[in-house]
């Protein structure tokens, strides 16, 4: 199996050719997604990465014989045949894109001393949850909460079926279609588990994921908690040959029906005549036009940076993006072993470390002296998970530590060039990595006469590399005042202009390869998700 890299080409050294139906702003999965499948549809599409490599955050990048992805550590539900995102993903990849199931368990939680390993299955996540709380009350707020996430999940179909309809359609609905899923979206994690239960330690461990969307409890809207939560009931799976594979499945797609695919492509703007998107300026000044042209760049990025000043005066973008913040920075450890996983005895679940239950004081206390504890530490080991890694790196393996790390800490060195930051800037990362290490070493201690090498990565090599403005991983906070926002949908003011990605949907694998289906929903006016698992049924 090839890097992605390799079955593109690069505008450095050619350059697009022919007419297309549409441009995609970005290859992260939505903007590749939204490629896919209109290329099943025959269009012509040209996808323009500003990275040297295509994939967004689904890509991976390669140091001294080792591999590591950069954000996809683990999904749910794509090893369910009959489950839909698996069918969403055989789609827009032809069946070529493999899952390996991360076993019985995928998730620990570690609060201190305790640890709680979360068990796949609906029933295996409340028996394990219900083993350590086996109080009647928490019992029941378990049972209680389960049901809960199962009754929000099912009210977003409409809410997010709602952002594909044509504007007329959705002004008609009357806010109908979003009523039931923003009666929990508007709320705050902590808000909705403090009427199940009094209990804090259960409302910790309940909560012990809030890493996958990036804001503790008293922060982050329930509706994207319960979303991330459902998601995992049935345990994590992982692409078998690396999260680069996910890429490298749908560009023969895009390919197959004359679209190109370029890596370092920086666009300078959207071109806009007579009020109407028809194409792109690059960098360098050349222009590519096209019908319809499709940002997967952000919500930030697309109405503060991509439109032309007047247009964005015209449209007042300023009001489109008021009350939306960028989601959290982070800062991720790579490490590569020269021993096997099974030499080391890694194991595939995760691990998520906590000082203690309380998750917005700890994250209050680290934003306020970075001496403090950590307030999260997640630990993957994608070696393990993968079983196609050892035909790629025979004798390796690799771990990837992440932390919160807020942007103003950073902020001194933004700028500076990639890899030439400066000795204060090296001592820092070194000092960060030495107490991720630590955490590694507490639970997996065999690991350290192995390490060859490691590298940390931080909010300014994500702006560096994925050009979000603050280093953010996850787009938009995912709080209550974005799920609000009636601008995250498909169409924005400006005809031809579409939007795509995570700031559409939510955050993850599963969010934004959604994304990409809204999108061309919305544009196509058919409902792709249904027509996809109709055409499965039958």
């Amino acid at each position: 199996m090839s890097d992605a890299s390799e079955a593109v080409l690069s505008y450095k050294r050619d350059t697009p050719s022919g007419d297309f139906d549409a441009i995609v702003i970005g290859s992260g999965l939505g903007g590749l997604t939204c490629a896919a499948l209109l290329a099943k549809a025959g269009k012509r599409c040209l996808v323009l990465e500003r990275h040297y490599v295509l994939g967004g955050f689904t890509h991976v990048f390669k140091r001294k014989g080792f591999e590591w992805d950069v954000g996809v550590h683990y999904v749910g539900e794509v090893h369910k045949p009959t489950s839909i995102l698996k069918q969403l993903f055989d789609h827009v990849t032809d069946g070529t894109l493999e899952w390996a199931d991360m076993g019985e368990v995928y998730d620990r939680f570690v609060f201190g001393e305790d640890m709680y390993p979360l068990r796949k299955g609906v029933q295996g996540f409340k028996d394990c949850l219900k083993e350590k709380f086996p109080a009647a009350e928490d019992q029941q707020a378990i049972d209680d909460y389960v049901d809960l996430v199962f009754e929000v999940v099912k009210s977003s179909r409409n809410f997010f079926g709602e952002k594909a309809l044509p504007k007329a359609a959705a002004w008609a609905a009357g806010g109908l279609m979003r009523r039931s899923y923003l009666k929990y979206a508007r709320r705050t994690t902590l808000d909705v588990l403090r009427e199940l239960t009094r209990n804090e330690k259960l409302i910790g461990v309940l909560c012990g994921q809030y890493g996958d969307y990036g804001l503790p409890p008293s922060e982050s809207s329930f509706a994207m908690h319960a979303t991330l939560v459902k998601h995992y009931f049935a345990g994590g799976a992982y692409p078998v040959g690396g999260s680069g594979r996910i890429a490298e499945a749908m560009v023969p797609l895009i390919e197959q029906a004359g679209g190109q695919c370029f890596t370092n492509a920086e666009i300078d703007e959207v071109i806009v005549k007579a009020g109407q998107a028809v194409g792109v300026r690059m960098a360098d000044g050349r222009e590519f036009f096209a019908p319809d042209v499709i940002s997967n760049a952000g919500a930030l990025n697309t109405y503060e940076r991509l439109l032309p000043d007047t247009v964005r005066g015209e449209i007042d973008s300023k009001k489109i993006v008021k009350g939306l913040e960028p989601s959290a920075a982070h800062v991720s450890l790579y490490i590569g072993l020269d021993k096997t996983p099974e030499e080391l005895k890694l194991p595939k679940a995760n691990y998520w470390i906590y000082p203690h239950y309380d998750h917005d004081k700890a994250v209050k206390d680290y934003l306020a002296d970075e001496e403090a504890p950590l307030p999260v530490c997640y630990i993957s080991f994608p070696a393990a998970k993968d079983p196609d890694f050892q035909r790629r790196h025979p004798g390796k393996s690799t771990i990837e530590i992440i932390t919160l790390a807020p942007w103003d800490r950073f902020a001194q060195w933004d700028g500076t060039r990639w890899k030439k930051r400066g000795e204060d800037y090296e001592a820092y990362k070194a000092r960060l990595s030495e107490r991720l290490l630590e955490q590694l070493f507490r639970f997996e201690p065999q690991v350290r006469e192995a390490i060859v090498h490691h590298e940390l990565s931080t909010p300014l090599s994500t702006k560096h590399f994925v050009n979000y403005t603050k280093g953010e991983i996850y787009g938009l906070a995912h709080d209550p005042e974005r799920f609000e926002s009636k601008w995250l949908r498909p169409r924005t003011p400006v005809p031809g202009l579409w939007m795509t990605g995570q700031d559409i949907s939510t955050c993850g694998v599963g969010g934004a390869l959604f994304a990409g289906y809204l999108t061309v929903s919305a544009m196509t006016k058919q409902n792709l998700v249904m027509d996809v698992l109709s055409a499965k049924a039958s």
